[in-house]
């Protein structure tokens, strides 16, 4: 430590009930520079990062920012100090606009009349968007947040940053809800800033991001810095290693499939938006057990409304859906889960989790109203408690506070484990994972693709849509690429190089 730091952290530790979140950690981050965060989810990053934000304060050591030990008891004193930062979820009020979003708190006054204060908020759009256009952020000031992507919306959270004249600027997990073409963009946005005198501050799991983008990292594993060290003197297995504490597996080895009979057939399916514009068109294809069949598409071409409309979320507007044999096009959620269907959500949090609930409710939420969870209609909370410490024991599922723990205080790759855990454990037929390893770290990645190898080779029929190319090259015995609602190709995987699908994913044909 010492002069040439524009932060620095000494000795800094953070407690939560059950988990030492921040162990003594010292770090210093130059000025100019892009400062990368690696860990697993659940290390210690963001946590780190939110006391520097004033979220948090810690329990233990030292914050000096520009070489002035700083108290940060709040976000309005770190913004006082021009540190912003970017949160993995981000924090919009949906209903406002964008340019009500970005002077909240601050907004530019004028007076009505001569004498009625108000918001100026024209000039406020004005402003906001020649500072989007100045760094390549442009985006319609008028528009609300409910009508805009998450690409989007993440600019905005840039901008909010850069109307607030941040000169420290933290992403927590920025890429972990985009598409790769969005992640281009973005790594280049990074770069152009930190050109432009910013620091940044980056807290990922993603090994080629850092090895694009970053200048040095610093290593957390569960809550402890085991180094820092310049991102050219690490290769990627190197850093994956430290980031996880043993030999990770990049590549995975993938036995010979052995196939069963035809679970799922999904034959003409359309399926239909609110607008009445159909979102998949004609599709059909079938999954035999102890096969995976995996979607690859560019985001928003109508692989997410298939995987609903099999785990009865959307109602097909066309075409039939058969589980072994049987007619489940108009069946329930329920009852199609009681049939041998799980699924396992694109966002986690939304659709897969209620994340107020404990950990054991969660786990339980497929079940909780058959024996041993419920008895004439009561809820026996011993048969939860048992539940859940099986699964957090067999699934490894890291909480503060075991099967007690409520779910929203985990991290976002602890909260992936339990539903997988959860739908895992139901023992269906049909498995159907969408996104199931977006925004996780290297540990849970492998993890998690094991398990779908498995259930694989457990006989078990598997639906996974990915828009992670390597991903789905890497598990998949079949693809079907997907452009416009429509497939395109279905093939064997060996039969496909991953430049073949990209080429159909951009709606080329044969």
């Amino acid at each position: 430590m010492g002069d040439g730091y524009i932060v620095e952290m000494r000795h800094i530790t953070k407690k939560f009930p059950g988990i030492i979140a921040n162990d003594d950690i010292s770090v210093g981050i130059k000025r100019g520079e892009i400062f990368a965060f690696l860990g697993e989810n659940g290390a210690g990053k963001s946590t780190l990062m939110s006391m520097l934000f004033g979220m948090y304060e810690p329990d233990g050591g030292e914050i000096y920012v520009r070489g002035r030990k700083v108290s940060l008891p709040s976000s309005s004193a770190a913004a006082a100090l021009n540190i912003g930062m970017v949160h993995q979820h981000f924090n919009l009020v949906h209903n406002y606009t964008i340019a009500e979003n970005i002077v909240l708190g601050i907004e530019p006054q004028k007076k009505a009349l001569g004498f009625i204060p108000c918001v100026d908020i024209k000039t406020a759009e004005k402003r906001i968007l020649d500072l989007s256009r100045s760094y390549g952020l442009e985006v319609d000031p008028t528009r609300r947040i409910e009508e805009v992507n998450v690409s989007i919306q993440q600019r905005v959270e840039i901008l909010k940053m850069l109307y607030r004249e941040a000169e420290i600027l933290i992403f927590d997990e920025p890429s972990a809800v985009l598409t790769p073409q969005e992640i281009e963009f973005l790594l280049r946005i990074m770069r152009e800033l930190r050109d432009k005198g910013k620091t940044i501050i980056l807290i990922t799991h993603k090994l080629e991001e850092i090895k694009r983008i970053a200048d040095r990292l610093a290593i957390l594993r569960r809550g402890k810095l085991v180094k820092v060290m310049g991102v050219g003197d690490a290769s990627p297995q190197e850093m994956a290693n430290l980031m996880v504490g043993r030999e990770v597996m990049l590549e995975y080895e993938k036995k010979p499939p052995r196939y069963r009979d035809v679970i799922l057939e999904v034959e003409g399916l359309t399926v239909r938006n609110e607008h009445r514009f159909e979102t998949v068109r004609r599709v059909s294809f079938s999954i035999r057990g102890g096969e995976i069949f995996a979607v690859a598409g560019v985001s928003g071409n109508g692989q997410v409304e298939i995987a609903d409309a099999v785990a009865g979320l959307v109602q097909p507007y066309r075409g039939a859906i058969k589980l072994k044999g049987r007619d489940i096009t108009a069946e329930s959620v329920r009852k199609r889960t009681n049939l041998g269907i799980s699924y396992i959500p694109e966002d986690r949090q939304k659709y897969g989790l209620i994340l107020d609930f404990r950990l054991a409710e969660n786990l339980a939420v497929r079940r909780y109203y058959l024996p041993p969870f419920s008895k004439r209609g009561i809820l026996r909370n011993e048969a939860f408690r048992t539940f859940a410490g099986d699964l957090i024991s067999r699934f490894d599922i890291r909480s503060g506070q075991g099967a007690e723990t409520i779910t929203r205080s985990m991290s976002g790759g602890n909260q992936q484990k339990a539903i997988v855990a959860r739908e895992i454990s139901l023992d269906s037929d049909l498995m159907i994972f969408v996104q199931p390893t977006r925004g996780l770290d290297i540990g849970a990645i492998e993890y998690i693709r094991k398990q779908i190898l498995e259930e694989r080779d457990r006989g078990k029929a598997v639906l996974l849509i990915s828009l992670d190319l390597d991903e789905i090259m890497s598990l998949a015995d079949t693809i079907g690429v997907i452009f416009n609602g429509e497939l395109l190709k279905v093939s064997p995987a060996e039969e496909l190089s991953a430049s073949e699908v990209g080429y159909y994913m951009t709606g080329m044909r044969a």
